[in-house]
């Protein structure tokens, strides 16, 4: 999250390598996840659409990140609630990475918010998500106790062809993101980001029901 990383093009080719989440975590990681997780991030599967619920809670300092994000075109949600009806759907892209759109709140009642980014392979391969305002996060991915998990390595700004650098000091934190297997067709979501001054600004948690194993 250095300032010092040069400057780098935006170079994602229009139809780049598939994202292979198996291949980055490696076989013996991969096979130590349940057949839902490897199913559901496996590469090039179809369109899916999960429902569930979600806790939102952000702290002050995350809600002025969350509105400034917001003004930049970038989706940070600064709610604070519980049990907000989430739908969450996963497509490719059609050059290789994995869109994620998330509706929280009924599409069109007060409060509701679009999320939407994609994860993709960046220069190099390495793994990256970004969002539609051009904020993006490169990611290492792991196994935790069989869980999936996604920590952001650094961010940077997608403006024209540049890979814009942003310190780590004007980011939400270290985000922190878990798939988790619950059983019986449902998994849990829970993100979390922690700033290096102001400690957890945002933790999202919810479960979620798989329609493919309902």
């Amino acid at each position: 999250m250095s300032t010092l990383h040069s400057l780098h093009p935006n170079t994602h080719p229009a139809h780049a390598d598939a994202l292979d989440i198996s291949a980055l975590v490696g076989p013996a990681a991969w096979q130590q996840l349940s057949p839902a997780i490897r199913r559901r991030f496996a590469s090039q599967h179809a369109p899916v659409t999960y429902a569930g619920h979600m806790e939102l809670r952000t702290s002050r300092v995350g809600r002025l990140f969350a509105w400034a994000a917001q003004l930049l075109g970038s989706p940070l949600s600064g709610s604070r609630a519980g049990l907000v009806p989430t739908q969450v759907r996963v497509a490719g892209d059609g050059r290789g990475g994995v869109v994620w759109s998330r509706q929280l709140g009924e599409c069109g009642s007060a409060g509701s918010q679009s999320v939407q980014s994609t994860k993709r392979l960046g220069p190099g391969g390495q793994l990256e998500e970004c969002t539609e305002g051009g904020l993006s996060m490169a990611l290492q991915v792991r196994v935790e106790q069989g869980a999936l998990v996604f920590y952001s390595r650094r961010y940077f700004w997608l403006l024209g062809g540049w890979r814009l650098p942003v310190p780590a000091v004007l980011t939400p934190g270290v985000c922190r993101v878990e798939h988790r297997d619950e059983g019986a067709g449902c998994f849990r979501f829970t993100l979390e980001m922690t700033h290096p001054l102001w400690g957890r600004t945002f933790y999202q948690t919810g479960v979620f029901s798989d329609p493919l194993e309902s």
